[in-house]
């Protein structure tokens, strides 16, 4: 038989060989070593139903597979390490930008006094690259109220990234002050007063969306965080009357809570479908009307307010709502939009959704395998025979769901899967900078409140790890309990979902599902 061209993968590295059916395994393997350096007693090479033994049949082998087949590799490489190519730094002698870039830890904001509102949505509003490049660009209205704002939060985002300290955003805090002299209140101690940092979120893209553009000449804001609602309002005791129609824009949806409330699909539903009284021309009174919202645009970055505070009449006070309501970590909002935006979103929608799930398939496996080839070099080193063969097992049970042994590179894969994605999305859409082309949302942020009343507690900010440390696991994120900043991992986030006088999730920051 004629040698059949194969590839053979190796740490990531994929190598071009010919598989002889008429020499043995020893041959091959001999070819393999020429290329990865991995010697024939620490080479193992997967094939379909386990690892190529010496005495295999090749020529069974060969007849089994197709040219271009490939082979996946296990074993450490006997070559020596290389010297770095950069000097060697030490922690201690960088200075406080070189470790801020290799720690990959993101600073904290200094309290100054009741600003945990602030520091809070400030950590949060972070999370956004496109916001931190329209601040970069620079105001595109300089003249516009909140363009002082702006420009500190500019400065106060790239002081941030040049140090692992904690921060003291004085100058954010004097221009938020001068624009918003609400949050220059003042309680009875003659100390500055709690605010709610939903209502500094809101003031903070005020400004935002009156002085900062984008690289397309665009407002951020309006890009990139506004929504549009079409909103229909029908009189239930006269169906005569004829139904009004309005277009409305947004910044934010809120999730209502009442007895019922149990998560946040139903709480956002019951905020978009209202009953309302107002005055009726056609009845000459007031009458019960249904007022039904249907979301029209879809930005990249959705807020959802949990609407937790609430004026109660008897003791002349905001009072908190402690209920549980557990909210999603990828959010569809599909049963949320338009007729007419349904139909452009839901081929994404339905696509990314299988794209997805492979991909979460691809990344588990990946995982046993990394860990099934260290528990191969450890076995090997031990000289622990069954220790050896338990290892070896592993490691073919690990490869077993894929074709051949062999998973594919995940970056050819992504972008086949990319331009699969992007094929799908509707024109409209496309065109629609900033807007989301699938219906589907990740959470990356939220901003929690503690305590029992709405006038004090303290807020916190929590970051997915991998917005800061694109190399972070999906699954991490980072604490912001003001210039004290922690790792926590995704099963605490998902317990921030209220129920007590502990963290409850206020503000919730959604991105677009990453295509």
């Amino acid at each position: 038989m004629s040698p059949i061209p194969v590839s053979i993968k190796h740490a990531g590295n994929k190598h071009d060989l010919a598989l002889d059916p008429d020499q043995d395994a020893a041959a091959f393997k001999a070819q393999i070593y020429s290329v990865t350096g991995v010697a024939p007693d620490r080479m193992k090479v997967m094939i379909k139903g386990g690892m190529l033994k010496d005495d295999a049949d090749m020529a069974k082998l060969a007849g089994s597979i197709k040219p271009g087949h490939t082979f996946m590799v296990l074993g450490t490489a006997g070559e020596l390490p290389k010297a770095p190519e950069k000097p060697v730094v030490f922690m201690e002698d960088m200075d406080e930008s070189e470790l801020a870039d290799a720690l990959r830890v993101p600073a904290g904001l200094v309290n100054l006094g009741n600003t945990c509102y602030l520091n809070s949505s400030l950590q949060v509003l972070r999370a956004i690259p496109e916001l931190q490049t329209a601040l970069n660009d620079g105001p595109a209205n300089t003249t516009a109220g909140g363009s002082d704002l702006t420009k500190a939060m500019k400065q106060l985002y790239t002081s941030m990234a040049k140090t692992t300290e904690g921060f003291p955003p004085y100058l954010f805090l004097q221009a938020l002050r001068q624009a918003y002299p609400t949050f220059a209140e003042k309680d009875r101690t003659g100390n500055y007063a709690q605010q709610d940092a939903e209502e500094a979120w809101g003031s903070i893209l005020t400004s935002l969306h009156r002085s900062v553009g984008s690289s397309t000449d665009n407002r951020f804001v309006e890009q990139y965080m506004r929504g549009t609602f079409v909103k229909e309002l029908k009189n239930d005791e006269s169906p005569d009357e004829p139904a009004t129609q309005k277009t409305e824009n947004f910044l934010k949806i809120d999730c209502n809570i009442s007895v019922n409330t149990n998560y946040l699909h139903s709480g956002l539903k019951d905020g978009l479908d209202q009953k309302i009284e107002k005055h009726s021309a056609t009845l000459g009174r007031n009458a019960i009307y249904s007022e039904q919202a249907r979301i029209a645009r879809l930005p990249s970055y959705l807020t959802v307010h949990l609407v937790r505070f609430y004026w109660r009449a008897q003791i002349n006070k905001k009072a908190k709502i402690m209920r549980k309501v557990k909210f999603p970590f990828e959010l569809d909002v599909l049963d949320f939009v338009t007729d007419e935006l349904n139909e452009k979103l839901l081929p994404v929608n339905r696509k990314l959704k299988a794209v997805q799930k492979d991909r979460e398939e691809r990344r588990r496996i990946r995982k046993r395998m990394k860990n099934t080839q260290e528990a191969v070099a450890k076995a090997e080193s031990s000289g622990d025979k069954m220790q050896i063969d338990e290892a070896n097992t592993a490691a073919a049970a690990a490869v077993a769901p894929l074709e051949g042994g062999e998973l594919g590179d995940e970056t050819v894969l992504r972008e086949q899967e990319q331009k699969e994605l992007e094929a799908l999305v509707h024109p409209d859409l496309a065109k629609d900078v900033g807007a989301n082309t699938s219906g589907l949302y990740e959470l990356i942020g939220l901003v929690t409140h503690k305590g029992a009343h709405a006038d004090g507690g303290h807020y916190i900010s929590w970051v997915r790890a991998d917005v800061h440390d694109p190399k972070a696991e999906p699954d991490q994120w980072f604490k912001f309990d003001d210039d004290k900043v922690s790792t926590v991992s995704q099963d605490k986030i998902a317990l921030l979902d209220g129920g007590g006088e502990d963290s409850s999730a206020y503000i919730l920051l959604y991105r677009s599902s990453r295509i």
